[in-house]
């Protein structure tokens, strides 16, 4: 492989110009006016230098699937939701998937009767926008093997049936389809992600490697019910899927509790609403044996945890096991559980985005507790490593929405939602780079911006810059994956 010269670019930080030299798949030299003679040039443009960019926490195939479902997230209630089911044009032969819908601050909750009203016989599986919940018609319950019911589905008796979604007709997306998906990624600056996907992403990725879809790395993550077949087979956390290197075997996903929009995130105390404070989905000891099987073969283990008392729980598995990894999401903390994720090594993985659709459920249901939530300058100030992902398709696998939720934390014309847990520019930016470096010896991930992404200014305006920042080029593992 040849070398690539990036030359004419500012080195964010400082900006000073710089041109980046690339060879076998690693940064070689860094600095003004490098010989081009022996490289494919890509011209900078007096653009702007980062590391590669990484989501830490995508379900790839669930997210490349969503944008072909139908989008019901603007409902307001269960009737507005059977309209937008009324209105879809026919598919004969396949399932109609919508996603989106976010039922906690309805007046009632959907019913299946609801959903067979507006869709005779053609099964409808519709996904909360948080995807813990599944709200499915009498057709789609008997498609997916279920006994009939009333309700929406919920948490454990959910998932197996999200995970299966791929393998109904039609609905599995061909690879020119992830091909374009990893395209976007790739367009907004992404070189890489964790892929949390529910079923299969140490066995999918490298299929789709040798399919040439070779524009990212992909650490790919896996469930309880292949922790057997990964340990048995030697893999380990770090190890390669595949002989170009780009995906490698990823962490031991476990989803300890709910979801605040689905009231089932375990915390200490009730909802406001409620007399329930969630539930925990696996006992406390099955927590710390899979953390320990884990550490013993080598592998890290990622922890979704949302309450608060799912949280303190999490990190005491950790702390018991001495295993390693991360808690994705760590969205309500108790104050004294903070200092705990850098004394015990535990990666706080977060999605700053979730505060935009979060905000005002939370203070409808958890009260005070907002002030305990997002926690990500707290963490950061304990000595925490953070790393910025969108759970997506939850929210959008874009880090620039990502970073710019972290520094103002608000979606729209109010100020920032408990704006003293905000991150600055380059404390977000350096969240999503994976510890990635404009160095020599490091990975040869770059990425070339239209303007300076740490320009200084109020944190309504800097978020502004970072929504709308224009990616010129992504070059991962030295090769140029994208040019805008």
């Amino acid at each position: 492989m040849s070398a690539l010269l990036i030359r004419g670019g500012r080195l964010v930080g400082s900006g000073r110009p710089a041109d980046v030299r690339v060879g076998d798949g690693r940064i070689v030299e860094v600095g003004p006016d490098l010989d081009a003679s022996d490289a494919t040039v890509l011209d900078a443009g007096e653009g702007w230098l980062i590391p590669g960019l990484w989501d830490a926490h995508v379900h790839f195939g669930q997210w490349v699937r969503s944008r072909a479902w139908l989008d019901v997230s603007s409902a307001d209630d269960a009737d507005g939701v059977r309209r937008l089911i009324a209105a879809a044009p026919p598919s004969p032969g396949r399932p109609l998937i919508g996603f989106g819908h976010r039922s906690a601050g309805w007046p009632r909750q959907g019913t299946v009767a609801d959903l067979d009203a507006v869709s005779g016989d053609r099964p409808v599986f519709l996904i909360s926008g948080d995807a813990h919940n599944g709200w499915l018609n009498s057709a789609a319950l008997r498609l997916a093997g279920l006994a009939p019911r009333g309700g929406p589905l919920q948490e454990a008796e959910w998932f197996p049936v999200l995970a299966g979604l791929g393998a109904l007709p039609g609905v599995a997306p061909s690879l020119a389809e992830e091909a374009a998906g990893a395209r976007l990624l790739a367009s907004r600056g992404l070189v890489g992600i964790v892929d949390l996907e529910f079923s299969d992403a140490h066995v999918d990725w490298p299929r789709r490697i040798a399919g040439g879809l070779d524009l990212l790395r992909v650490r790919a993550g896996f469930y309880e019910h292949q922790l057997d077949e990964v340990i048995s087979s030697g893999l380990r956390t770090g190890a390669p899927l595949e002989g170009t290197g780009l995906a490698t075997m990823g962490p031991l996903k476990v989803i300890s509790d709910g979801s605040l929009s689905t009231r089932t995130a375990w915390c200490c105390e009730p909802y406001v609403d409620s007399e329930s404070s969630g539930a925990p989905n696996l006992s406390s000891k099955h927590l710390r044996n899979l953390l320990s099987r884990a550490a013993g073969a080598g592998l890290e283990v990622a922890v979704h945890a949302i309450g608060d008392r799912a949280n303190t729980v999490a990190l005491d598995a950790f702390e018991a096991t001495g295993a390693h990894g991360s808690i994705e999401h760590a969205q309500l903390l108790r104050v004294e559980d903070v200092a705990r994720f850098a004394a015990l090594g535990v990666t706080a993985s977060i999605q700053p985005a979730h505060l935009l659709d979060d905000r005002d459920l939370t203070e409808a249901i958890w009260g005070e507790r907002g002030g305990r939530s997002f926690l990500a300058r707290s963490l950061l100030d304990a000595g925490t490593r953070l790393a910025l992902g969108s759970d997506a398709p939850v929210s959008p696998p874009d880090p620039w929405l990502a970073m710019a939720a972290a520094v103002h934390r608000s979606g729209d014309a109010r100020p920032g939602w408990h704006q003293d847990q905000a991150l600055t520019a380059a404390e977000a930016l350096a969240g999503s780079t994976d510890g990635g470096r404009l160095a020599p010896g490091a990975r040869g991930d770059v990425v070339v911006l239209e303007s300076d992404p740490l320009a200084a200014g109020p944190a309504d305006e800097v978020a502004s810059r970072l929504r709308s920042m224009r990616v010129r080029a992504t070059v991962c593992a030295g090769r140029v994956t994208w040019v805008g």
